[in-house]
């Protein structure tokens, strides 16, 4: 049975950690082979992350490696070099994320890649991209936020700015490097030829920015941040409800605010001329968070969200991991998935898989392999067709 859209297409999953990987993870969950290169004796880091341990494992793992092989290569020693090429003639995509010129160092450039493979495409991520002045820094997500003017522009006016509890330039990068793999895969199908697919960590957080630059290119304007709401976009914005947690009411459109004074008995207000329509409430929104405040301060979460709701309000609450597990609309769509993790030999949850296919939906087919080169004699011996007696003397010298 098909595993999903990507069904027939083979991926090489080079670098480690985050970027590299989830491209790879996002690759695999619709449906391609994915083999994972390790050093020999250096695993992927990422092997050990994740903040809850078991029996010595820890689980950012079993996410990011789920649906794919392991193996261990040393594509510096020549014999890894030729065993690799090999593995380029009987592949479509290249995934890595070392810094621009490793492979290049390795004499395993693009130039040579295609020479084994004409339709091979090299997807690359890196802090700052394959060319400019910057191209050669190291590069984390943590700095490609900030250099990027995200970072600048998160927590509260005159506070410092804060990071998301995630490495979201790795994640953002790692989407935007799938997305390239997926649309240089289709040019194939009209050229014939691979191409580069060339990914930034700072470009990938500078692509979500919304309007940022032309804002600052015409009027000057220097985004900043504005805490728990956008500024000039009112009202939304969290509330705090009588039991003291929080509900977030977004009902900014003109339509939906009419909707909302109802809901709240206060239809007077839409036709206020200070909330009449979305450039008024955003003039007079400090004052219009205060009376929507004194609303829900009066009611528990649950009214709030089942009357807004009701009235065809956007609302909802803000939800810990405990509660998004809990979610029956997430569990309905599949998106608090099992993984079966033969490490720990127990079934371990994560997310689902995004988006939704309806013909040819992707899936979990496992976990992530539990040691480095679990797949050696799969892949080597397998799929390239090298002897026991070859492969033993590759372990023998390091090269597996």
């Amino acid at each position: 049975m098909s595993t999903g859209a990507l069904d027939g297409v083979r991926v090489i999953e080079l670098g480690t950690l985050i970027s590299g990987p989830f491209a790879g993870r996002l690759l695999g969950d619709m449906g391609a082979e994915v083999i994972k290169i390790e050093l020999p004796k250096t695993p992927d880091p990422l092997r050990t992350w994740g903040q809850a341990e078991l029996d010595g494992h820890h689980f950012f793992w079993t996410v990011h490696a789920r649906n794919k092989k392991a193996v261990t290569l040393d594509l510096r020693a020549p014999r890894g070099r030729e065993i690799f090429l090999d593995l380029v003639e009987r592949s479509d995509i290249i995934v890595e994320n070392f810094r621009p010129g490793t492979l290049e160092k390795w004499d395993l450039g693009y130039d040579v890649l295609r020479e084994r493979n004409k339709g091979i495409i090299l997807v690359r991520v890196s802090g700052y991209g394959q060319t400019g002045p910057d191209a050669g820094k190291a590069g984390y997500a943590s700095v490609a936020e900030a250099a990027s003017g995200l970072r600048h522009m998160n927590g509260f006016p005159g506070g410092p700015p804060p990071r998301l509890a995630l490495s979201l330039g790795d994640s953002l990068a790692g989407m935007f490097a799938a997305q390239g793999a997926l649309a240089a895969l289709y040019r194939r199908t009209v050229t014939g030829e691979g191409q580069i697919v060339d990914t930034a960590l700072t470009e990938s957080c500078l692509a979500i920015q919304e309007s940022t630059i032309p804002d600052y290119d015409i009027g000057g304007v220097v985004r900043g941040p504005s805490g728990t709401r956008l500024e000039g976009i009112a009202p939304s914005n969290i509330y705090q409800s009588a039991n003291g947690s929080w509900v977030v009411i977004a009902a900014n459109q003109d339509t939906v605010f009419r909707r909302l004074c109802e809901a709240m008995g206060r239809p007077e207000l839409a036709t206020d001329e200070r909330f009449a329509n979305h450039l008024a409430r955003g003039r007079n929104q400090d004052e219009l968070d205060k009376i929507i405040g004194a609303w829900a301060a009066e009611r528990e979460p649950g009214e709030i969200i089942a009357t807004l709701s009701a009235a065809g309000v956007i609302s909802g609450p803000i939800n810990t991991v405990a509660e998004v597990v809990d979610d029956p609309q997430l569990q309905a769509r599949g998106m608090i998935a099992d993984h079966w993790d033969e490490r720990v030999q127990r079934a371990v949850k994560g997310p689902g898989i995004v988006p939704v296919l309806s013909e040819s939906p992707g899936s979990i087919r496992n976990a992530g392999p539990a040691r480095p080169g679990q797949h050696n004699d799969e892949v080597y011996g397998g799929l390239l067709g090298r002897s026991a007696d070859e492969l033993e003397s590759l372990r023998a010298e390091g090269v597996l």
